[in-house]
């Protein structure tokens, strides 16, 4: 299982408002079926390859140039870890939080 953090921010706009861009990057993420959780800061998904996670953040990146930015800048944060299976996002989360007092 990969898991991936990323962020795709706008660049050149006129508002510093980013709920329109996000909300687009989002709703490609979810309409590509993959796993994903949304932060206040980012998107986290899982993918079971490489293919399919570029794939889906290069059709956020798309979704956002649609609303007309002329420029936007991806920050991607990938763990493709293969010693281990199902290394889910959940699963990483519940591993720290058992080790917590």
């Amino acid at each position: 299982m990969i898991t991936c953090d990323f962020a795709i921010l706008p660049v050149g706009t006129d508002t510093t408002k980013c709920k329109d861009y996000v909300t687009a990057a989002v709703q490609s993420i979810k309409d590509s079926g993959l796993n994903y959780q949304l932060t206040g800061m980012g998107t986290q998904i899982e993918a079971d390859n490489l293919i399919e996670l570029y794939e889906a953040i290069a059709d956020a990146q798309e979704a956002v140039f649609e609303l007309g930015t002329g420029r936007v800048y991806t920050v991607i944060k990938i763990d493709d870890r293969r010693d281990q299976e199902n290394r889910t996002l959940d699963t990483k989360v519940k591993t720290v939080k058992k080790m917590l007092k």
